[in-house]
């Protein structure tokens, strides 16, 4: 892992899951699971020792929204209380080493988390690029830098793709708050005026280039921390759209690596996983320990 980062440190970009805030055991660390379940405890007074088989996750949260009326769902309670349990959240020093060296690389990092544990003690601020008119309902535009920067792909900069804390309306938990940054992002991708589909994904006149899609379709990637299992509608989504975009300008054709520990066993699910990974362009990088990922390869 630290022998692909040097060698492509000048074009990389990395994206983050919850395993990097689960590397170190701490009050108040959940899987997203384990908070689903908490949720529909408060909301619905039921207990779950997992998801039912046969959902997904994004599924289990849209079936409690359901639960609740039509007036009470839309003031947002569910993810108002999930961002409560969020702030207790803080950053340990893995990742403060792990931001300090993407900073030190001058990459994006993009994360599907919601809380800011990346933020801590990183002397980093909020920054915006001008898209016309930013929503606090898809802040795809804003980042948080130690400066601002002309384009997303110039240097390093936090994102959050999936929503965060600070703004409650950005959570993305359900399959239809999947399908609707779904829908926002085609139309961004496949812009009517465009000629040819993809048309101008590296170049500065297409409706994501300030937003973080910028970054996924022009930069080489290296996604940790994250099982991209098949809930991750959107993101899964986004990398058949890259690799989509690939097939169209193969000479603008980025690199990628999926990190994970070496399963104890290989069940179809991790192979029916690594399939499409390696179909969407990405090399499976399988290491032997979770300090490999969280540790050995930044300090």
């Amino acid at each position: 892992m630290k022998k692909i980062i040097s060698q492509n440190q000048h074009d990389i970009a990395f994206v983050v899951g919850n395993g990097i805030n689960r590397y170190v055991n701490f009050d108040g660390s959940l899987s997203w699971e384990e908070l689903l379940n908490k949720l529909w405890y408060k909301f619905a007074q039921k207990k779950f020792s997992s998801t039912p088989a046969g959902l997904a996750i994004t599924e289990f949260y849209d079936l409690l929204d359901l639960f609740l009326s039509k007036s009470t769902a839309q003031s947002y309670p569910i993810k108002r209380e999930l961002c409560t349990l969020l702030h207790g959240w803080e950053g340990l020093p893995h990742h403060k080493w792990i931001v300090d060296s993407i900073s030190k690389l001058n990459a994006p990092l993009l994360t599907l988390n919601f809380d800011t544990s990346l933020l801590e003690d990183n002397n980093v601020q909020q920054y915006y690029f001008d898209s016309g008119r930013f929503t606090d309902f898809y802040p795809w535009n804003t980042y948080y830098a130690i400066k601002q920067m002309r384009s997303p792909i110039d240097g390093f900069g936090i994102w959050f793709i999936n929503g965060f804390i600070k703004y409650h309306r950005s959570i993305r938990l359900g399959l239809s708050d999947y399908m609707g940054c779904v829908q926002r992002a085609r139309q961004m991708i496949h812009n009517k005026d465009d000629r040819r589909l993809f048309s101008g994904k590296n170049f500065e006149n297409w409706q994501g280039k300030n937003t973080y899609l910028h970054i996924l379709f022009n930069k080489s990637l290296m996604i940790f921390g994250l099982a991209l299992e098949e809930n991750e509608v959107f993101l899964r989504w986004l990398l058949l759209e890259r690799a989509r975009y690939f097939r169209e300008f193969p000479k603008r054709k980025k690199k990628g690596w999926y990190v994970t520990t070496i399963p104890e066993k290989e069940d179809r699910r991790y192979q029916g996983k690594k399939f499409f990974l390696e179909s969407v362009g990405f090399n499976i990088i399988e290491v032997s320990s979770y300090d490999e990922i969280y540790k050995n390869s930044w300090v």
